[in-house]
């Protein structure tokens, strides 16, 4: 029940956030269409990716089904594969679950944990986001990808890999073809220093929808996995009373038979 009233306004919270962030991104395509390529380290793919850093969000609590450890499968396995390409991973934690699983397996790999807390907010997702565009203007890692279960629906949670950095926006959609004339408005000062805002946002924005994501499902998945609990419970209390009734009157009729056995004897 708690879980069921948390879900409701979690489900609100990311129904709201999707349109916001695909939007952004929409606009960057819109702005960036005549400024993309080396207009802003962000966008700068790496030629030779040796570095990735790999942000694992999970919940604090467990009792959510597999929730928590579907996402821990999956990043091993992704590490797995990079490891396969000659690739090195880094973990970025979210959630006291998945670094409690990594301080055990990886804990030389995990560069930062922190908890989810009770409820998200946009500050916790722009200091995670600005920590990553630091990195990875710096060169210390040259790919970011979020790793999150996504709400589908109060029944279905499913991982999920969103590359983060190098930031692409969509493909062209047909709205913009490259001109800046094309565009049905005008950008001052320039689209370039438009894009210098725009996309540091942009990350803020895609790490705080994760985190939403994530939220949801949390609540969900939880949800779901109290009421199997439940009706296991109902199922098991049935099962042990029927069991209980047949013993007692087992017993009851074994005694009868005694007494019955007895009062014969004396007659």
């Amino acid at each position: 029940m708690v879980s069921a009233a948390k879900l409701r306004r979690a489900q609100e919270a990311i129904e709201a956030a999707r349109p916001y962030s695909e939007r952004m991104r929409t606009t960057l395509q819109e702005v960036g269409a005549a400024e993309m390529g080396d207009s802003h380290p962000l966008f700068e793919e790496r030629e030779t990716v040796s570095t990735v850093e790999l942000v694992v969000i999970s919940s604090d609590r467990g009792l959510a089904g597999a929730f928590n450890s579907q996402i821990t499968k999956q990043a091993e396995r992704l590490a797995q594969e990079w490891k396969a390409e000659g690739i090195e991973t880094r973990f970025t934690i979210v959630g006291k679950k998945a670094s409690e699983y990594f301080a055990r397996h990886r804990p030389n790999q995990v560069t930062s944990a922190r908890p989810i807390g009770p409820s998200v907010n946009y500050l916790e997702a722009q200091q995670i986001a600005e920590r990553l565009m630091n990195d990875y203007e710096s060169g210390e890692i040259d790919r970011v990808v979020i790793l999150h279960n996504e709400f589908i629906s109060a029944m279905t949670q499913t991982p999920t890999t969103v590359p983060l950095l190098p930031f692409v926006a969509p493909a062209d959609s047909g709205e913009a073809d490259g001109d800046d004339e094309s565009a049905p408005y005008e950008i001052e000062p320039n689209a370039k220093k438009l894009l210098a805002i725009l996309i540091p946002k942009a990350v803020e924005v895609e790490v705080f929808r994760a985190l939403l994501e994530n939220q949801a499902g949390e609540h969900a998945a939880r949800m779901s996995a109290m009421e199997n609990a439940t009706k296991n419970t109902e199922e098991l209390i049935e099962r042990l009373t029927l069991e209980y009734n047949r013993a007692r009157q087992a017993a009851i009729t074994s005694e009868l038979v005694e007494i019955i056995t007895g009062a014969q004897a004396l007659e």
